[in-house]
């Protein structure tokens, strides 16, 4: 599924220790394509409620601005606009935002309660319904980003500084806070491993991310956010 969010796709894997890699990752990528399944399926209604929206007053919730008959907001650093009343998301470079992203934007649009960011960070688990699906989100964010940097991390600060991460250093050496959305802010952290410990990751998210998004499209953020620090220093 092309767009700015890519699939977290797991690596072939083998068998070491008694634990089959290959298939913990295959339930975890069948977990993350369940959920944008679920998520594109609703579509029609999405537009349904959306539209139903006095569209000035949602763009104050959601921290865009409405213009021209355009609701403008931020999406992982670029501008887009949704037209009203036919929301057909395009960027501001003139190209149409794909399915998917724009159903992203949707879920986001009809979440959006105006609640000031919590300034305290949550993992995935503490999210609404988020405890049943933490191992999955946390393989294909966390621990992803774990396994890719383990090595790597000078070109973990160059990736979040590269992406406008802002350096989080109370929190941890390796960690930085990213606006994928306006009032969506996420964290992703790198604890790197010595002798006695592995390398480990994790994405967390402001406490009042709930009020903008699904649970699920909350998953999917984090998931694109270690993704997209992957990209920028893959050759």
């Amino acid at each position: 599924m092309s767009g700015l969010i890519d699939k977290a796709g797991g690596a072939k894997g083998v068998s070491e220790g008694g634990f089959d890699i290959q298939s913990s990752q295959s339930r975890i990528l069948q977990a993350h394509q369940a959920w944008e399944e679920s998520m594109l399926r609703q579509l029609d209604e999405l537009k349904a409620s959306v539209i139903a929206l006095q569209p000035q007053a949602l763009a104050y919730r959601c921290g865009g601005i409405f213009q021209d008959g355009q609701l403008v907001l931020t999406y992982w650093g670029r501008q887009v606009a949704i037209g009203w009343p036919d929301l057909q998301a395009r960027f501001l470079t003139g190209e149409a935002c794909p399915v998917f992203d724009t159903t992203l934007l949707l879920f986001y649009l009809r979440s959006a309660d105006g609640e000031p960011l919590g300034d305290r960070w949550i993992s995935f688990r503490e999210l609404p319904g988020g405890a049943f699906y933490h191992q999955a989100y946390q393989g294909y964010s966390g621990d992803q980003m774990a396994r890719y940097f383990v090595d790597r991390q000078a070109a973990f600060h160059e990736a979040a500084r590269a992406l406008d991460g802002v350096h989080l250093q109370s929190l941890a050496e390796f960690a930085y806070a990213f606006l994928p959305l306006p009032r969506i802010r996420l964290a992703a952290i790198l604890w790197p491993g010595d002798e006695e410990f592995p390398t480990r990751g994790q994405v967390l998210f402001d406490a009042a991310a709930s009020h903008y998004m699904t649970t699920d499209g909350l998953a999917i953020l984090g998931a694109g956010l270690a993704r997209r620090l992957e990209r920028v220093v893959k050759p």
